[in-house]
């Protein structure tokens, strides 16, 4: 199993956060950065493959990468066109590096260590989502059908639950996944989200639901999401 850890955006809702490093490196707890927790929740998993994408900020998510002196081993794909694309697009670019079952994540999602483990238990193919959470108006919806998710986008309401970019896709899956990708990609639509492609073949690639409720499982878009996660982060250890 590998791990895909999408960090090709730019960043540019955190402001001033992200004009000299990417926003996967902002700090959200003493000496712990949303990437290094990330690194160290997979490796204590036991997943020592890790796939990621860079854009502006490549060389310094490679050597921050290296300084943490994790076992683990890295495959880093830079999109040098990650100003007019989206991160479909950097998937395509790493392809060849994804013959596997694949963790997928966000490059700016923070969860807790008990989210990532469910996750990893479940034999299916799998999204993270809260059936508690009321629905968020920026962040994805999942829409169920029959039990598992028939599309994953930020602008459904009707049968919807709220969901955040942490997938398990078995391999026979993200196959059908990732050939979705490729065509799309290859037809020139590289400024959509890769779950564009997932919502034109998830009768073929089956995905469940995995609920994490109240858990702490969000992506880090704005300052604001930045001061809601430190102080989760807080609260928990205290």
């Amino acid at each position: 199993m590998k791990a895909l850890i999408l960090n090709s955006g730019m960043g540019k809702r955190m402001g001033d956060l992200t004009k000299e490093n990417p926003k996967c490196m902002t700090e959200i707890a003493k000496d712990e950065t949303i990437l290094s927790r990330q690194l160290k929740l997979l490796q204590e998993q036991g997943i020592r493959e890790i796939v990621i994408t860079t854009g502006l900020f490549d060389k310094i998510i490679r050597d921050y990468c290296h300084s943490l002196n994790l076992q683990l081993q890295y495959t880093f794909v830079n999109n040098p066109i990650y100003d007019v694309t989206n991160y479909i697009y950097s998937i395509y670019l790493a392809k060849h590096h994804l013959a596997d079952d694949i963790i997928l994540m966000h490059g700016d999602l923070v969860f807790d260590s008990s989210v990532l483990v469910d996750i990893l238990l479940e034999d299916k193919s799998c999204m993270a989502v809260s059936t508690t959470i009321p629905l968020p108006d920026k962040d994805f919806k999942a829409v169920l059908k029959n039990g598992y998710i028939e599309k994953v986008g930020i602008d459904y309401s009707e049968s919807a639950i709220a969901a955040q970019p942490l997938y398990k896709i078995n391999k026979k899956d993200w196959e059908i996944w990732l050939d979705h990708i490729i065509t799309f990609c290859e037809q020139g639509q590289v400024n959509c989200y890769a779950e564009n492609a997932f919502n034109e073949i998830s009768d073929k690639c089956y995905i469940y639901p995995k609920d994490f409720a109240n858990r702490l499982c969000a992506e880090i878009d704005t300052p604001e999401d930045l001061t809601f996660i430190q102080e989760r982060l807080n609260n928990s250890k205290n």
